[in-house]
């Protein structure tokens, strides 16, 4: 197996939700597999205890947020992501938007089950991090927060 074709499957590992490749060609065999997530908070619904890890600050300053307030909501099943709750509707949640917790921030679908995802704490919604109709990972980042 040549250079190439390993960059290939390397870069196929990154674009995509596998998280192992095992490939044989020959005597040659070669298996990758993706680093888990961080740990970060998971919302909705229960899928056991997920720690939370704040986000390293940029620098100390008074202006810089505490390491403490930046969180992640993160999906706590395999599913696609939907911001709004129809099509034509309007999403939950924008970029700026203060959450309360118990509030619904998107739906992921999972076996053509709608599950509702609710912030466990009230926060500020810094970024939305995966696109309407994504399929996402388990534990993997939906928005970032700044915790309230």
């Amino acid at each position: 197996m040549d250079l190439e074709k390993i960059e290939g499957l390397v870069k196929i590992m990154e674009e995509s939700s596998l998280t192992q490749l095992t490939l044989k060609e020959g005597e040659f065999k070669i298996t990758m597999s993706k680093l888990d997530h961080p740990p970060v908070v998971a919302t909705g619904i229960p899928a056991g205890p997920v720690p939370t890890a704040p986000l390293p600050a940029p620098s100390e300053s008074e202006d810089t947020p505490k390491e403490d307030d930046k969180l992640f909501i993160v999906s706590p099943i395999v599913g696609t992501f939907y911001s709004a709750p129809a099509p034509d509707a309007p999403a939950f949640v924008k970029v700026g938007d203060q959450v309360k917790n118990g509030q619904t921030v998107c739906i992921l679908e999972a076996m053509k089950l709608m599950n509702e995802i609710q912030s466990e704490f009230d926060c500020e919604i810094e970024a939305v991090l995966v696109s309407n109709e994504q399929k996402v990972e388990y534990g993997q980042p939906l928005f970032r927060v700044k915790k309230l």
